[in-house]
């Protein structure tokens, strides 16, 4: 191991230290700190799905805007093949079926982008719901804490030799404060592997916009 790397470690050290001083001491406000980071995870898969929503009607646009050039060809055609304008007809025929071709492949590109934003707006209400309870347990977390804090005030007024005693935090409330941690995880998991799905999908469809321009 270099130097570096050993630097690198004391300071990672170091800051995990800080840490789990900073959550012994009050870990109630670094529970708020996670569900803040929380809230902004929701915020970004949401415009994620909205992203997708806009990547959807897109596709459905430009499948419309395929299948009436196909009809509108499909119709030149039939007037230069009366007028017996082979060049003409030939030319239409052609134009024709790329439109069409083109129309398939952008019904199917509709169908799975509609079927991915199925996907994410599912996910994405299952994410405002479980920060719904992250943030309702917040609030019975604070009730808890606000209660014993307040008998430990009483407490010292009532019996002064109980002033020694702590309370605030017990092992329970430190459980739950590990599954908010855990949902977090579970949050941060769901946006990430969204948003590369949506990478994906989203240089799919410039390559396929490429190919309709050429």
């Amino acid at each position: 191991m270099n130097l570096f790397e050993r630097i690198k470690n004391s300071i990672s050290a170091d800051v995990h230290e800080l840490l789990d001083q900073k959550e012994q001491k009050n870990p109630l406000s670094l529970l708020n700190q996670y569900l803040r980071q929380c809230e902004l995870e929701v915020n970004k898969a949401r415009k994620l799905v909205e992203r997708q929503q806009l990547l959807r009607d897109q596709f459905s646009l430009e499948t419309e805007e395929a299948e009436s050039k196909a009809v509108k060809r499909a119709h030149q055609a039939d007037l230069a093949q009366q007028a017996n304008e082979s060049e003409l007809y030939q030319f239409a025929i052609q134009e024709k079926e790329q439109h069409e071709n083109r129309a398939a492949k952008l019904k199917e590109s509709t169908k799975q982008a509609e079927k991915d934003l199925s996907e994410l707006e599912q996910k994405y209400e299952q994410m405002k719901h479980k920060l719904k309870d992250m943030q309702i347990k917040r609030m019975e977390l604070m009730g808890r804490e606000n209660v014993a804090r307040a008998h430990q005030k009483m407490d010292r007024v009532i019996d002064p030799s109980s002033s020694m005693k702590k309370s605030v935090f017990r092992f329970d409330e430190l459980e739950n404060y590990m599954d908010r941690l855990e949902q977090k995880v579970n949050a941060d998991y769901h946006a990430s592997s969204m948003e590369a799905k949506l990478a994906k999908l989203e240089k799919e469809w410039k390559k396929e916009e490429t190919h309709t321009t050429v």
